[in-house]
């Protein structure tokens, strides 16, 4: 993808966020949906690509009027909005169409027309996961997070600073779930999940959702809102088994998802002034900045222990207070992707002062996929 090609127009979160028990999925799709046609001053006329995941976009074009020449159902789990970004880049550069709609809504805390977590008995994690008893990511994760700790020589504590400096930051964010300060100690004694996780470490369960409006940097000029351009781009998988990672101390998925969207970028990590790492659980931030490269192995617990990535520190990282402070509605990249464009704007409530470049990190399942996105303020 040509850098800069590709701009965000529209953006926006859903109208509540936490509990919403009167809204079914759909209706939480469409409101992030209307809500980021308000932003940049479109209706469902003018949008003629959509994406989407959790739902079919059949269903949503449907719901919304939209007739599109171009759809994107891509589902790996919860950065499939980070592909889906990806992939309407592309389709918007190669003419298939000209304005993507991709919309996120989930009714993870209500549970309003949701399933349970489950794995088809024919399927590959049911045939050589399931039967061993696990009950669903804060018992699946564990597997490589243990090896990870021992490998790396950090402890528990490490993972409870993850969430301490988190909540820093939803502390300054008025629609963070949770801001009361926290310390090392609250999250080790807060109720065990899954050995090595208690609570605290584990991600929020909530309702609510997103979307994002693209379209090519030519047109981003008209609109309302500063655009926030695309500057590169990357995505992966690896397998949908948590215990057949080709190595439990790294995602291959992260590891050639981030090189190829920092190569498309033509950026280094110097150029990084704001990053968010898709943190359902508290080890991701670890992993994220490892395998992207900010730390070499063995070295992200000691630079988040030195509040680098806190308030003041030089790589703000999940300053919207993340998946264990700020929501998690069960596929968080949607929300990661929206603080990242916030941040490019200039209007996050935690702003970083002169942010120009931006990145956005998801993880889809038990680190099954991958998905990366450079965002910048500056115009082509």
């Amino acid at each position: 993808m040509k850098q800069k090609s590709i701009a965000v127009v529209g953006a926006a979160e859903t109208t509540q966020m936490g509990k919403i028990p009167d809204v079914s999925v759909i209706g939480l799709h469409a409101d992030a949906a209307l809500n980021a046609l308000a932003d940049c001053g479109l209706k469902p006329s003018d949008i003629d690509g959509v994406a989407t995941a959790g739902i079919s976009p059949v269903d949503l074009a449907h719901y919304m009027g939209i007739t599109p020449t171009y759809a994107d159902g891509t589902s790996v789990g919860g950065c499939s909005f980070m592909l889906h970004v990806r992939h309407a880049a592309a389709a918007i550069n190669e003419g298939l169409c000209t304005t993507v709609l991709i919309t996120h809504g989930e009714s993870g805390r209500s549970r309003v027309g949701a399933g349970g977590f489950g794995r088809a008995a024919s399927s590959l994690a049911g045939q050589f996961e399931m039967p061993f008893g696990p009950m669903g990511p804060p018992t699946m994760f564990t597997i490589p997070v243990l090896r990870y700790l021992k490998a790396r020589g950090y402890t528990v504590e490490d993972l409870a600073q993850v969430a301490v400096v988190q909540r820093e930051w939803a502390a300054k964010n008025p629609r963070a779930s949770y801001k009361d300060p926290i310390t090392v100690e609250d999250v080790l004694k807060s109720d065990m999940i899954a050995w090595p996780f208690t609570k605290l470490m584990c991600c929020l369960v909530t309702d609510g959702g997103g979307a994002l409006i693209l379209t090519s940097a030519e047109r981003a000029r008209d609109f309302p809102q500063k655009p926030v351009y695309i500057l590169g781009a990357g995505e992966s998988v690896e397998t949908p088994m948590v215990s057949q990672m080709e190595d439990f101390t790294s995602s291959k998925a992260f590891r050639v998802s981030g090189k190829k969207a920092f190569a498309e970028a033509g950026i280094g990590h110097a150029d990084v002034d704001h990053l968010m790492i898709y943190d359902a659980f508290a080890h991701l931030p670890l992993y994220g900045l490892e395998d992207l490269g900010f730390c070499k192995p063995g070295e992200a617990a000691g630079f988040i222990k030195g509040r680098n990535t806190a308030p003041g520190g030089k790589l703000p990282l999940n300053t919207n207070g993340g998946g264990l402070s700020y929501m998690h509605s069960g596929m968080y990249g949607m929300y990661a992707l929206q603080e990242s464009v916030r941040q490019m704007r200039g209007i996050a409530p935690a702003q970083v002062p002169g942010a120009k470049v931006s990145i956005a990190h998801g993880v889809g399942g038990m680190f099954a996929a991958s998905g990366t996105i450079v965002f910048s303020n500056e115009a082509p």
